[in-house]
């Protein structure tokens, strides 16, 4: 079950593309989600992890269902064949359902080439400032990355000093996508 749903929310954000004339959003922030009516984000001038200014998301009082994510999509070229991470200082006021960082990697015609929400280790409940991570495969074909912050249920998420860089093989990928399965029979002796 958990799987249909990270795979559902994972094509849901996979439509949503910053449309860079939306008002409320931070400069270069888009805010988007399957329910834009709910959330609310833009910047913070009083609540911050460094610097003048923080990043905020967070729902409205009619929220019911769905989410909302304050995010921004760049080309993959200068990432292409490398490993990235996604890195941002992240606080939580009331966190009822979930919240978390995501990245997402595109190929071309939006095919999901990797994928990370944090849906396996949320963020909940309310919560201090603290670095989140995740750490993605840029693969070849790669056209698009996606990144931002996910909020599904009330509550408040801030963000601040957010970092996308180039990363060694060594550190691990959060990847959460499934692996392809084989194309033949695995192992038929027991001998392995």
């Amino acid at each position: 079950m958990k799987w249909k749903i990270l795979v559902f929310v994972c094509f849901l954000c996979g439509s949503f593309y910053p449309s860079f004339g939306d008002a409320k959003a931070p400069k270069g922030w888009s805010l988007n989600g399957s329910a834009l009516k709910d959330y609310e984000c833009g910047v913070d001038k009083s609540e911050k992890h460094s610097g003048k200014h923080s990043g905020f998301l967070a729902s409205k009082s009619s929220w019911k269902k769905g989410f909302g994510t304050l995010m921004q999509a760049i080309q993959a070229t200068r990432f292409r064949g490398k490993r990235v991470r996604l890195s941002a200082w992240i606080k939580t006021q009331n966190v009822r359902w979930w919240s978390g960082l995501w990245m997402r990697v595109d190929g071309k015609k939006r095919k999901l080439l990797a994928f990370d929400n944090m849906q396996r280790r949320p963020i909940r409940g309310t919560n201090g400032w603290k670095r989140y991570t995740v750490v993605l495969d840029v693969a070849d074909e790669a056209t698009k990355i996606a990144f931002g912050v996910l909020l599904s249920g009330q509550g408040k998420i801030w963000l601040d000093t957010i970092a996308l860089e180039v990363v060694s093989l060594q550190v691990p990928s959060t990847n959460q996508l499934p692996k392809p399965l084989p194309t033949t029979p695995q192992n038929t002796s027991f001998e392995k």
